[in-house]
């Protein structure tokens, strides 16, 4: 999550959002394993329909965020779906948003 990827279109980008100031949006959101993915088994688990996903926590935060840093633990092995993930348009602009809207006012 370091940048544009393949998918989708990065000329919709706001370059003002990137993963190293993020909060780790995404890290909430379900994440479905493909059959190529190498996650550790303690970080998955089956959903009711059979498939495999990352496991979360109950406060619903991926059990391979690292919530002192809130960075991934297994960066290097995370699941196709967060490589493929486009920081700063989408999804990511929509869960940025629900994020914030959910913290408390100081």
């Amino acid at each position: 999550m370091n940048g544009p990827t393949a998918i989708g279109d990065t000329e919709d980008r706001d370059p003002t959002i990137s993963c190293a100031a993020c909060a780790a949006c995404c890290c909430r959101l379900e994440v479905m394993l493909m059959g190529d993915d190498d996650i550790p088994v303690e970080l998955t688990v089956q959903d009711r329909w059979g498939g495999w996903v990352m496991r979360r926590l109950d406060d619903g935060w991926c059990a391979a965020l690292d919530r002192n840093t809130m960075k991934c633990t297994i960066y290097e092995r995370r699941p196709g779906v967060c490589r493929d993930y486009q920081v700063g348009v989408g999804d990511c602009i929509v869960e940025r948003s629900r994020l914030r809207a959910q913290e408390p006012v100081r």
